[in-house]
């Protein structure tokens, strides 16, 4: 195959090929302009597109406002049962604090019954070693 190659004169308008036939004109581009568009053009907004039968996009499932309800309806359901089970967990960790709190407060109390209990009996033993050491004098 000769005169594969291909240079720019090959795409000039009314080129005469290799094989003796004129090629037709390349089609001539229009500057595309300014890519801004006014916000009150009818060029803004969404474009409506179709897809043939056998597009795979038009094939894609489509959910129905019942369908949309219905997984609504079940997330709700599923938040409530969600937050009542946290609810009941504070409330169980609530008892269980005021449990400790209880218990906490009748020992600090023991504890307090027991210090002075154990100050009295050195009080007291002090007082009987004092009397019995000048007993003995």
């Amino acid at each position: 195959m000769e005169g594969v190659g291909v240079t720019n004169a090959d795409y000039d308008v009314g080129h005469q090929g290799d094989n003796g036939e004129m090629r037709p004109p390349l089609p001539s581009r229009k500057s595309s302009g300014p890519l801004v568009v006014p916000r009150d053009s009818l060029a803004v907004g969404p474009v409506e597109q179709s897809f043939g039968p056998d597009d795979v996009r038009s094939m894609s499932p489509r959910r129905t406002s019942e369908d949309i309800e219905a997984l609504g309806r079940e997330a709700r359901e599923e938040l409530k049962r969600h937050a009542k089970a946290l609810q009941e967990s504070l409330l169980t960790i609530f008892h269980r604090i005021e449990a400790v709190r209880e218990e906490h407060d009748k020992l600090d109390n023991n504890n307090k019954f027991l210090q002075k209990y154990i100050g009295d009996l050195m009080s007291t033993s002090k007082i009987t070693a004092t009397t019995s050491s000048r007993a003995k004098k």
